[in-house]
């Protein structure tokens, strides 16, 4: 028993992570508070209505994080085949059953009113977990044709079946895959096409969106999203209000802002405030100063889930930890792309900080693995 507690004290605890979780999560409630409670307090007669579900949640997956952090993270390369059939047939059901809720056009959460989930959340976990498997399993074979290619089976159909109803979700899963293998390979050049290749789209974005459309490829509300990611102004009464709303927010804040609770913008002006455009409604608030703050505990998360992954016991753990960093990663560079109008429009959601339960609770997920890594890994004496 003294020699189980010994080897227990000799292991690695990153406690500086763990205090970056918690202190992101009690923010994004406070954030959420102050973004949401004009509008709670108009549809649901308590200004803290949004914040008290969210902190719920909240509380749920940070218990369900130390859980997990306890646990030893190798058994998930047991069950990823099992989860892989399980999230099919989620995702089946919400996209062709009735079990499918329907929000702002979108089928997306499975379930009923008083309790709903989004299976696309799950897919994130399920890719990070089954690639890191793979790559351990294939070696020096996933720079081989036939190891992409079967990666390739596992991350795009599961990307297209989420991508009929969640364009965001499928790049964030994309995004995931590519991270994870441009990692584990040696040959970097097909990724650095690929980069390439996508700063090119970007660039070229109207003319490709119209050929896509006159293909029946892109959707005109699509389509739609591009014209006014490239000119909000002249589309502000068929999508740009939005966008230009929160540009509104981000230039009146000045380097410390209106003050917290203060904001002008959140009484309406800008949609669903407390979701994807919340950090418009933190650079009104708390200003350039507390933009740059939350951007910098971010680049501080990332820090340490390098250092966890180059320190990690074996290639599995390594690979989860550089999974999850890849996911957070993509996501705030995307949210805060898509706030400031640098990218068009794709409703991301700002990790850790903006409402939706479902998000916060698998990232708390996501974080217990990243933390068990870290426990398995040794002390050096």
């Amino acid at each position: 028993m003294a020699e189980e507690r010994r080897k227990r004290s000799q292991r690695f605890y990153d406690y500086s992570l763990l205090f970056a979780i918690v202190f992101l999560t009690i923010f994004g409630l406070i954030m959420i508070y102050s973004a949401s409670s004009y509008k709670a307090q108009i549809d649901h007669g308590n200004a803290a209505y949004f914040m008290i579900r969210q902190g719920a949640i909240a509380a749920v997956g940070l218990v369900g994080m130390i859980v997990i952090s306890k646990l030893d993270y190798h058994w998930y390369a047991k069950v990823w085949k099992l989860g892989t059939v399980i999230v099919w047939i989620l995702m089946l059901l919400v996209t062709f059953t009735p079990l499918g809720r329907e929000y702002n056009g979108k089928k997306r959460w499975l379930g009923y009113e008083s309790f709903s989930f989004q299976p696309s959340e799950l897919v994130k976990i399920l890719v990070i977990v089954a690639l890191a498997s793979m790559i351990v399993r294939y070696g020096k074979d996933i720079d081989r044709f036939a190891g992409k290619f079967r990666v390739m089976l596992l991350v795009l159909p599961l990307a297209m079946i989420v991508v009929l109803n969640n364009l965001s979700t499928g790049i964030i899963i994309v995004g995931i895959g590519f991270v994870m293998m441009f990692v584990a390979s040696k040959e970097k050049w097909p990724y650095i096409l690929c980069m390439a290749a996508a700063a090119f789209v970007l660039a070229f974005a109207g003319p490709i969106g119209k050929a896509l459309t006159g293909m029946g490829i892109l959707h005109d509300y699509q389509l739609g999203r591009i014209n006014v990611w490239l000119d909000p102004e002249s589309y502000s009464q068929e999508g740009g209000f939005q966008v230009l709303q929160g540009l509104y927010a981000i230039g009146s804040g000045g380097l410390f802002g209106k003050g917290l609770g203060q904001s002008i913008q959140k009484m309406g002006f800008v949609p669903e405030a407390q979701n994807d455009m919340i950090f418009s409604i933190i650079c009104e608030e708390l200003g350039l100063f507390g933009a740059v703050s939350l951007i910098l505990i971010f680049m501080f998360m990332i820090y340490r889930f390098m250092v966890i992954a180059s320190n990690a016991p074996d290639l599995f753990g390594s690979m989860l930890v550089v999974g999850v960093m890849g996911h957070i990663a993509i996501q705030v560079i995307l949210n805060i792309a898509v706030v400031t109008n640098t990218i068009p429009n794709t409703g991301i959601t700002l990790p850790f900080i903006s409402y939706g339960g479902t998000s916060v609770l698998f990232l708390l997920i996501e974080m217990g693995m990243v933390l068990s890594v870290s426990n398995q890994i040794k002390l050096e004496k």
